[in-house]
């Protein structure tokens, strides 16, 4: 292991020891280790594999603190591989002089505004584990190309940018789990510009990374943000699992958000968003233009707007999900815009508060949607509504429970069918609550119990 105060590195805070480390990296035997200390910096380390081999940084079990006063990452780990993560599209010199370059247990910190933490760029099989980035721009920034990279047991938390910022990359084989990653004020976990495949999010803490902390202006951003509107996008196979994800409301601002221009490209498909805690944003989880998704087993709480709001979808199944209220300030409530073939079943939609929603908002809200399935819901204190469809056809709800305790004392309604439709059915349902059925809306009941249509 080459000690970089052997190759003149102060460690001191106030020495730049830009030159030291690199020639540390230029002539070590690859094993990094900076002890304790704070290691000033000015300009980016960039570490190209192939001219130096396998390497590992490693910072003393984390006492060790690379202080960045420049612009630029404090780390760039730059391989050469082009292939993909098929073991024969790996080139022997990729084998032989950089797969999995390690960083583990050492923190980096910036005074620089312009300063970042890591950035990867063509690597192989990259693993960071235990390490805090704080106080820079971007925390994590994969670009260009990646493959089969590992992030885990970090904590990134508080920069100004983004905390893992997979920016213009093509990337396959991903896993972010076990970390920290919070108060970053353009969002946890960003996707822009990039073409993923085989992304795992698990385990994490994924909290309030918006303005508020930084008293700057709001920008719409989310825990985890993915935008594959720019060509040539795209990101499917991702599995949300485990996770914490929560905040506090912004504008434009929610948890889980992913955007699609609708009709142009590959739409985000191929997704597990499962068993997460999910709260306090503007809109929980908020869908655009998406295709084949799964949200199970979530507990979905308190919004500004929606818990989940879907907008030009296709094939999404929400079940066995509870969407609660927190606080009396916040609101709670579904809402599917433009969407069609989605399945809504075993779930549970409360509101709890005594005095209603101030929005407006109805539970479960149906806009211009066809082939909707609401099967096993309970719809219990709606307001105005349990649920509320506009212009929708083929919409097919049984074995729903409609009502609550409170639903009376505010003189609310149970189910609102309006505007045009047709092939709408209610079936085998206990409806607690009036009816308000639209001749022109197309719906029939069947094998209901209830308080009639008025």
């Amino acid at each position: 292991m080459s000690n970089v105060k052997g190759f003149g590195a102060a460690g001191d805070g106030k020495t730049d020891d830009t030159e030291a480390i690199r020639h540390a990296v230029a002539d070590a035997d690859g094993r990094l280790q900076f002890p304790r200390g704070n290691y000033l910096i000015s300009e980016t380390i960039e570490i190209k594999l192939d001219e130096v081999g396998r390497i590992g940084i490693d910072g003393d079990d984390g006492t060790a603190t690379i202080i960045m006063a420049g612009q630029g990452p404090a780390f760039r780990i730059v391989g050469t591989h082009g292939g993909t993560g098929d073991p024969n599209s790996v080139k022997p010199s990729v084998w032989e002089r950089q797969r999995m370059p390690t960083m583990r247990n050492i923190e980096i910190t910036a005074t620089n505004p312009e300063a970042d933490g890591v950035e990867l760029i063509e690597t192989m099989q990259a693993i960071l584990e235990g390490v805090l980035i704080r106080q820079v721009r971007h925390g994590i920034r994969l670009h260009k190309r990646n493959r089969n990279v590992q992030i885990h047991d970090s904590h990134i938390y508080h920069n100004t940018g983004v905390g893992v910022f997979l920016d213009g990359v093509n990337l396959h084989q991903t896993n972010i789990s076990g970390n920290h990653i919070s108060y970053n004020r353009l969002g946890g976990i960003r996707i822009e510009r990039s073409q993923i495949y085989n992304l795992q999010i698990t385990g994490n803490d994924i909290e309030y990374n918006n303005h508020r902390a930084f008293g700057a202006e709001p920008q719409p951003t989310a825990e985890i943000y993915i935008d594959t509107t720019a060509e040539p996008s795209a990101v499917d196979e991702v599995t949300i699992a485990s996770n914490t994800i929560q905040a506090t409301p912004s504008p434009g601002g929610a948890n889980i958000r992913v955007l699609n221009k609708q009709g142009e490209g590959p739409a985000p498909g191929l997704w597990t968003i499962t068993g997460n805690i999910i709260g306090n944003q503007e809109n929980n989880v908020h869908l655009t233009g998406c295709y084949g998704i799964v949200l199970s087993g979530n507990c979905i709480y308190s919004c500004d707007q929606r818990n989940v709001l879907l907008e030009d979808c296709c094939l999404i199944t929400l079940t066995g999900n509870n969407f609660r209220r927190h606080t009396p300030r916040l609101y709670t409530g579904v809402r599917l815009v433009n969407s069609q073939d989605c399945v809504i079943s075993g779930s549970s939609l409360r509101d709890d508060s005594e005095e209603g929603q101030q929005s407006g908002a109805s539970l479960l809200e149906l806009n211009q949607c066809r082939r909707i399935s609401v099967q096993g819901v309970q719809l219990l204190d709606g307001a105005p509504w349990g649920l509320d469809a506009v212009d929708c056809r083929e919409v097919n709800v049984n074995g729903c429970m409609f009502g609550g305790d409170l639903i009376r004392n505010r003189g609310e309604g149970a189910i609102r069918f309006s505007g045009k439709g047709q092939k709408n059915l209610i079936s085998a349902c206990q409806i607690d609550g009036a009816m308000k059925l639209d001749e022109d809306a197309g719906v029939r009941v069947l094998n209901s119990i209830g308080d009639g249509v008025v």
